[in-house]
């Protein structure tokens, strides 16, 4: 079973590709346990009361449950630059379902071909209100969810835990529009929290990222409020639901200092705010040392099973040269 879930939450940290002009050989989808006899997959699940593809959930349940009592939640957020990748196969909440000590639930949004900045982050409220109107049915216990994704579904498991309730934000998708989008806890891998400067470094900071011209639908400089309405930054408060942030520091598609500004912020206005530096590491990396780390960050918010998390840096195998 811990070799499920320490298996499931490695492919959580896999490569997640944005949308660029020449984009790198893009890295295999996380992907659930091969076996899923530990688990119950209830897929196409949909929560804005539509049949749209995008705006669906899948629901992963254990099918040996270590309690009778309502299980936290594990919801995970797919990356893929807002304009591509995909919620199939679980990614670490499929793992999670498999320890038995969780209930997971895999997102989908729609894409910003599809739609422009803020659909994303309302689906996503959309998504964590289906999870708690549905949570007499399914027994999941609607005051522990918690949630993690990587690269852009970093960034929008960042909005989330910094935005809950805040109106402007929530939209008025499904049928859950009374119920909080509020979440207990954060795991972002590697996400961007500022949407007004160059996520890139060196020549390729010098013009607009495409990923974010097709997120807000337009060049920065015409898009300006919509950058400042969309960087995680912008909503740093007191009280905000813990934090654990793990971040390549030599990232060349989304700049290490998207990490320590969120990192610096959190902690200047109080909150509980953990930054593991991914030494050497890239955009994507695969860590046994933050995996562990990871389930003691969700076991200690999500079950009250307390534990002393280092925030060491963690080494990782320097980024092969280009062409290698």
């Amino acid at each position: 079973m811990k070799l499920l879930l320490a298996a499931a939450l490695s492919l959580a940290t896999t490569t997640a590709i944005f949308a660029e002009d020449k984009p790198a050989p893009r890295a295999a989808a996380p992907q659930a346990p091969r076996s899923r006899g530990d688990v119950d997959v209830k897929l196409n699940l949909p929560y804005a009361g539509n049949d749209n593809p995008r705006q669906m959930v899948d629901l992963y349940l254990p099918k040996n449950r270590t309690t009778d009592k309502p299980l936290p939640v594990v919801v995970y957020i797919h990356g893929g630059g807002w304009s591509g990748g995909s919620r199939a196969g679980g990614g670490p909440a499929a793992g999670f379902a498999a320890s038995g000590n969780y209930a997971g639930v895999s997102v989908g949004y729609r894409l910003s071909d599809e739609m422009k900045w803020p659909a994303q982050i309302h689906d996503c409220k959309a998504a964590i209100r289906w999870i708690r109107g549905h949570a007499k049915e399914y027994n999941l216990d609607p005051d522990h969810i918690g949630i993690t994704g990587s690269s852009a579904g970093g960034h929008l498991v960042c909005l989330l835990g910094l935005t809950g309730d805040t109106k402007e934000l929530e939209g008025s998708i499904g049928e859950f529009t009374s119920l909080s989008s509020k979440v207990a806890c954060v795991v972002n891998y590697y996400g961007p929290t500022d949407m007004t400067s160059p996520l890139m470094q060196g020549a390729a900071a010098l013009s607009d990222d495409r990923a974010v011209v097709g997120l807000l639908g337009g060049p920065l400089k015409d898009k300006a409020a919509e950058a400042k309405a969309s960087s995680p930054l912008t909503y740093i408060h007191a009280g905000a639901p813990p934090f654990l942030t793990a971040h390549g520091t030599k990232d060349m598609r989304v700049n290490f200092n998207n990490a320590t500004k969120l990192h610096e912020a959190l902690t200047k206005a109080g909150d509980s705010s953990i930054l593991l530096a991914m030494t050497d590491g890239g955009h994507g990396f695969t860590s046994p040392e933050l995996n562990k780390r990871v389930q003691q960050f969700f076991d200690m918010h999500l079950r009250g099973i307390t534990s002393e998390i280092s925030s060491e840096p963690i080494p990782l195998p320097a980024p092969a040269p280009a062409g290698k």
